[in-house]
């Protein structure tokens, strides 16, 4: 059993006032859907850290825009802060993803891969991804889906090849104005 997850992320109580957007694109670029959460205010900052490098990717003002490129397993989200510089991306690998009446959503299959502005990556939840195939969450098939989509991802970022990522200014800046 995968875990659903929201665009939305709704009951996140970190956000205590968002504006948020979805939108369905259909371009010579990119086919699929696009939403845009915008973190107007926030209980307290979210800081990660990448090997030395320490991140901020919750605060007032930042924007996540999140991609479900169709008919792929993994979705992307964009972390803007507050000035509109990407902080990161990170990328959810998934078993599906779709749309019903709370909005966009994907089944997560726990691994993970963040990607920073200079162009270093990292996989992530590895450890996750092989509890949740042990203890029966996943099967063996979502496993290997899992892993094999990882690699597609980061052979992608190798050869400087995921035109996904070069995408989000100009989707956030398309679906700012239709924030809500």
């Amino acid at each position: 059993m995968v875990i659903r997850k929201y665009g939305e992320r709704p009951g996140w109580s970190r956000i205590l006032k968002r504006r948020y957007t979805f939108v369905e694109i259909n371009s010579e670029q990119f086919t699929g859907g696009a939403s845009l959460l915008h973190l107007v205010e926030t209980a307290k900052p979210l800081w990660v850290s990448y090997d030395a490098k320490k991140i901020c990717i919750v605060d007032h003002g930042y924007m996540w825009l999140q991609h479900f490129p169709l008919d792929e397993n993994f979705t992307v989200t964009t972390m803007f802060d507050q000035n509109g510089k990407v902080v990161q991306w990170y990328i959810d690998i998934c078993y599906k993803h779709g749309l019903d009446d709370q909005g966009p959503w994907w089944d997560d299959l726990f691994l993970d891969i963040i990607v920073l502005p200079s162009g270093d990556y990292f996989l992530v939840d590895e450890e996750e991804l092989e509890e949740a195939l042990h203890s029966g969450l996943i099967n063996q098939e979502k496993y290997e889906l899992a892993k094999n989509v990882a690699q597609k991802i980061m052979d992608e970022l190798e050869e400087n090849n995921m035109n996904l990522l070069r995408l989000s200014v100009y989707h956030k800046n398309e679906l700012t104005a239709l924030l809500k």
